[in-house]
């Protein structure tokens, strides 16, 4: 089966209504070029405001359902698109997640991803605004395929990656708020590696330019997708706002899975220290 995806990076627009608008208008785009699945990147409907701590940005976070996820419900059913949709969370009083929804063609809310792992490191602080993801590694059936999502910092651990495939992944997304001079040399290393090891294809997105009221990191787009041999279908550009589309042959899967037999030898009988704490 031949499916047709999207992948949308954007500068910010300077506010979250901007977001959200400009995002409707590129989900238009994506459906005039065929795609049936379309993801977003990191928080998209807002900046990277985790370059400060300041509980201002509380304020920012949506319930799930909510507004946001609402408007795009319907832009999903108009387009009969699967849509991936990261925003912020608020769950009650004070619990924040990052959160991705992920819509089914007819608008149906499928369900949610929250990010697992949270950095907290200068200019990424992620644990003043978000909790650790609670919801474990969700594979979400569509009729295009069957979705994962694994949210930017997730990516250097390459066990929720496993997970994903193990839950019958056939397509996983990463959406990201990646900045120069922190990772750019893993960007074309880690995606693809998880990509080959699991035998999915992977989209993965990262937001573009330069927020300057939070400081002067770049975000430098590059989103791309790859086939499980880790080869890149497509590549955006790193400046500018792009709806970058790719075909996926998900029979590709069962080609390469036949041909390298990483799930019939792996060995979890005796991988139980990976999941023990250190001393």
């Amino acid at each position: 089966m031949i499916v047709t995806s999207a992948l949308i990076q954007a500068t910010y627009a300077g506010s979250k209504q901007a977001m959200i608008d400009k995002h409707v208008r590129l989900c238009q785009d994506a459906a005039a070029q065929g795609a049936q699945i379309t993801c977003f990147q990191e928080v998209f409907f807002g900046p990277y405001f985790c370059q400060v701590q300041d509980t201002q940005w509380y304020d920012f976070a949506e319930p799930i359902p909510g507004p946001t996820i609402d408007t795009f419900r319907e832009v999903a059913k108009q387009h009969g698109m699967a849509l991936i949709v990261p925003i912020y969370e608020v769950v009650g009083t004070g619990t924040y997640y990052n959160t991705t929804a992920v819509i089914d063609p007819s608008g149906t809310l499928l369900g949610t991803y929250r990010k697992t792992h949270i950095p907290q490191v200068k200019g990424f602080w992620e644990k003043f605004y978000f909790k650790p993801g609670n919801l474990g590694y969700p594979v979400f059936p569509t009729d295009f395929g069957k979705i994962g999502v694994y949210t930017c910092y997730d990516r250097h651990f390459p066990e929720g990656a496993r997970m994903l495939g193990l839950h019958g992944a056939e397509i996983v997304y990463i959406p990201s708020a990646t900045a120069r001079g922190w990772s750019d040399h893993l960007w074309f290393i880690e995606q693809r590696a998880h990509a080959i090891a699991n035998g999915y294809f992977v989209g993965t997105i990262n937001r573009v330019g330069v927020e300057p009221e939070f400081g002067p990191q770049e975000y430098y787009g590059s989103s791309y997708f790859c086939d499980p041999r880790g080869q890149i279908l497509a590549q955006a550009g790193d400046k500018e706002d792009e709806v970058l589309v790719a075909k996926l042959d998900l029979d590709f899967i069962k080609e390469v899975r036949n041909a390298w037999q990483f799930y019939r030898d792996r060995r979890p009988d005796i991988y139980g220290e990976l999941a023990e704490a250190l001393p």
